[in-house]
């Protein structure tokens, strides 16, 4: 009390104001005044808010929640809304992960680098002529020897008849060499013989100037010398296979050769 109130002056309580009592303790929830959240929060509750917003923050840039998603704490009806961000961000990371895994692999379709090459398809062998006119795979084999060095000298088909008949006579299409001529006994043979010097699928003589014994004894050389011979006789396109023969071979039995025109003419036609 003061010295100069007076003695019969009694003493009233202050009364705050209500407003500002009223003001001061309401907690504005608001603002950068606005109060820490102290609900208790679990230890499990901080270590998945922390989950959350680790995760969150790597795919800000891509949904545009960063600033939501922030370090700032808040309360009341913003936490459904900052927890259901985060649960979206979560799922946009884990789909973001799953994407770059898949587009990391290697294509099913892409063939690796490692892998063996296709194999390329060998090329098939001719198939060997079949034999026909009751003549053996040899005999047949020798036939299409003796016809294939006509095709490419271009001979007519009848001297390829000419040709096969002759064989025919002299050889029976086998290509021999000679018990006489040690020589002719080296090469590939197919039986032997003992006509003079004579050698081959031709019976060509070496000393008659045909040529040499490892010459006649390759089918090749001895109906491509058969075939050179036949043109140099005059007509011979004219005359028959016997007579064409024998101007050829000059042999000992000139009619020999035309018992072999049917079949030899049946081997050219499987053969061309």
């Amino acid at each position: 009390m003061h010295p100069d109130d007076p003695t019969d002056q009694k003493l009233t309580p202050t009364r705050p104001d209500a407003r500002s009592a009223e003001s001061a303790s309401s907690v504005r929830r608001s603002g950068r005044h606005r109060a820490e959240d102290r609900r208790p929060r679990g230890r499990a509750w901080h270590a998945a808010t922390g989950v959350r917003v680790a995760l969150a923050a790597g795919v800000t840039c891509c949904l545009g929640v960063g600033a939501v998603v922030g370090s700032q704490a808040v309360t009341g009806d913003e936490e459904p809304l900052r927890e259901s961000l985060a649960d979206r961000a979560i799922s946009a990371a884990e789909a973001d992960q799953r994407a770059s895994r898949s587009y990391q692999r290697t294509p099913a379709s892409t063939p690796s680098a490692t892998a063996s090459p296709t194999p390329t398809a060998r090329p098939k062998r001719p198939a060997r002529p079949k034999p026909v006119a009751g003549l053996s795979q040899r005999q047949m084999d020798n036939a299409k020897t003796i016809v294939d060095v006509g095709v490419r000298s271009r001979m007519p088909r009848r001297a390829l008849v000419v040709a096969v008949a002759t064989a025919m006579q002299e050889s029976n299409l086998h290509n021999v060499a000679n018990d006489q001529i040690a020589e002719s006994l080296r090469y590939p043979h197919q039986g032997t013989g003992t006509d003079h010097d004579s050698v081959g699928l031709f019976q060509q003589r070496p000393s008659s100037g045909w040529g040499s014994v490892r010459e006649l004894m390759q089918p090749t050389y001895a109906a491509s010398a058969f075939y050179r011979a036949l043109r140099e006789v005059p007509g011979w396109q004219k005359l028959s296979v016997t007579a064409a023969a024998q101007a050829v071979q000059q042999s000992a039995y000139p009619g020999a050769y035309a018992k072999h025109e049917r079949r030899a003419t049946a081997v050219v036609d499987a053969l061309t």
